[in-house]
């Protein structure tokens, strides 16, 4: 429990999803078995190479799966409403009120013929069902509330900065109040500098209105200062999860060891960086066994045979690896 803020209700819950793609070459398993919970109040952050999944995760939340995709198997419920098997009625009213999500790449997201503030308005108007007028207050209060002046309410996306135009997406994701804000990617293409500005931001404004989210990135030093907990993906599948401060003291799965050590980390001695070698697998046909194996400088036989379950190796630290109880071992060495 975080300190100071209740978690009691779930909010959001995969149970076993598994969205796959179907080619002529076979089912490609963008993800393939996923389980977890975001309760209210909870903050998680979901990394992971480019090919691991993330994106088909967030379009399945969404409902938004791009053809030939499809959700064959599991639930993903939203206070208890199950959405893969919601009619499209029933997700309008639970888009942008329920959750709402602050896409990648806000200039391909917001519409260049039109000006930021009315595409702002636009779900105020559908969802809140108030006048035009009081959606134009609304949506200018918005702005300011992510740091741009009011007046840019008229200015058209092409005529702001990268990080203007992310808070201006940040901005039309608060638009109805929604319980659960998914960031996917935020702080694509921005420089270090508004990059830091546009997490702060979100930290604050979680804060501030006590927000649940879901932070969706291939950054893991990003999740370090703004999420509660750290979600692992590799291959369609969560390889390790548990309270971010643990993960980063103790990262006991190869692959996340392998990813913290990819970034570096002011606070400790310089040392050369470590990139991971090779490259993920191809999910129409993953590696037997882990599908980490051929990458990891531990795997054995054992690995390159079953695929290894999820286990708790200690309290709320769950791993999938084969060797997971050796290697959190060697810590206390």
């Amino acid at each position: 429990m975080i300190k100071g803020r209740e978690i009691n209700m779930t909010l959001l819950e995969f149970k076993n999803l598994k969205t796959y793609f179907n080619t002529p070459f076979g089912a490609v398993k963008a993800v393939d078995g996923v389980s977890f919970e975001i309760k209210k109040g909870m903050s998680i952050g979901l990394v992971g190479e480019s090919g691991c999944g993330k994106t088909t995760l967030a379009s399945s939340i969404l409902q938004l799966i791009p053809y030939p995709g499809k959700i064959i198997d599991g639930e993903i419920l939203f206070k208890g409403v199950n959405l893969t098997k919601s009619t499209n009625s029933v997700l309008r009213t639970i888009r942008w009120k329920g959750f709402s999500i602050v896409f990648q790449g806000s200039m391909a997201a917001l519409n260049p013929l039109h000006r930021v503030g009315f595409q702002i308005i636009e779900p105020i108007m559908i969802h809140e069902k108030t006048s035009k007028e009081e959606s134009i207050k609304r949506a200018k209060e918005l702005l300011e509330l992510v740091g741009i002046e009011s007046s840019r309410f008229y200015s058209y996306p092409w005529e702001l900065s990268g990080g203007m135009r992310q808070r201006v997406m940040i901005a039309m994701a608060l638009a109805c109040n929604p319980e659960l804000i998914i960031a996917y990617e935020p702080n694509t293409a921005l420089d270090v500098i508004v990059s830091t500005q546009i997490m702060k931001l979100i930290k604050d404004l979680r804060n501030k209105f006590d927000l649940s989210m879901l932070l969706i990135t291939h950054d893991i030093s990003v999740i370090a200062q703004t999420c509660d907990e750290l979600l692992v993906m590799y291959a369609g599948k969560i390889i390790e999860h548990s309270d971010t401060k643990r993960v980063f003291k103790t990262p006991i799965h190869p692959y996340t060891k392998a990813l913290i050590q990819s970034f570096p980390n002011i606070r400790k001695p310089k040392h050369e960086l470590k990139g991971i070698i090779g490259t993920p697998p191809d999910l129409i046909n993953p590696p037997k066994g882990c599908r980490f194996n051929p990458r990891c400088a531990y795997a054995e036989d054992l690995c390159r045979r079953e695929e290894p379950e999820i286990l708790e190796v200690e309290k709320d630290h769950i791993v999938a690896c084969h060797r997971a109880e050796e290697l959190l071992k060697g810590y206390s060495k």
